[in-house]
């Protein structure tokens, strides 16, 4: 499959992904995080982080998945129109589905012995669209190995940093009216 089609089916398989996220996380997260501190299945430096995590409401992570999914159509497009610094970022954040994919949802899934939300979006359809579209890209001459050593992990880097943004402007939204409230 061609380079520009792979970007468009990327773009797609995060929808998916991230549809199933916004869905399903923000209770599960509440309840993992109560089976955790319970059970004491992570190490105990694990534990402690984890008491100062902020809590995340169901719509900020709602918002911030939005967020993520409209920025991933707008370098797809400019991917498809024949960008050169996009194909690099389409790339970027492909490397990052990908190793999301792992990192939290299959490490998550093993660790709580419970399938984790996005576990099965993301290693059966972002996992092998992700190395197909990286493979392409770099067949097409779209990105230099090279050069993606470093830009790859940059925007892998960039996406982590944009996420607690996203989240805090979440917060400082004023809520929906029906909204639900609740905490991940």
């Amino acid at each position: 499959m061609k380079f520009d089609a792979l970007v468009w089916v990327f773009a797609l398989a995060a929808t998916i992904h991230n549809l199933e996220e916004a869905l399903l996380l923000p209770a599960w997260s509440r309840r993992a995080w109560r089976q955790v501190e319970e059970a004491a299945v992570l190490p105990a430096w694990l534990r402690r982080a984890g008491r100062r995590r902020v809590e995340v409401g169901a719509g900020e992570f709602r918002l911030g998945v939005l967020a993520l999914t409209l920025v991933t159509y707008f370098i797809a497009v400019l991917a498809a129109a024949g960008s050169a610094v996009a194909a690099y970022l389409v790339c970027g954040f492909a490397l990052a589905m990908a190793l999301n994919a792992f990192v939290p949802h299959l490490a998550a899934s093993v660790a709580l012995r419970e399938y984790a939300p996005g576990t099965a979006s993301g290693l059966l359809l972002n996992l092998p669209i992700c190395a197909a579209l990286l493979m392409e890209a770099a067949a097409e001459s779209r990105i230099a190995w090279p050069m993606f050593a470093w830009v790859g992990p940059a925007t892998v880097l960039a996406i982590a940093a944009a996420i607690p943004a996203a989240l805090a402007l979440g917060r400082a939204l004023p809520a929906p009216r029906g909204g639900d409230g609740q905490s991940c």
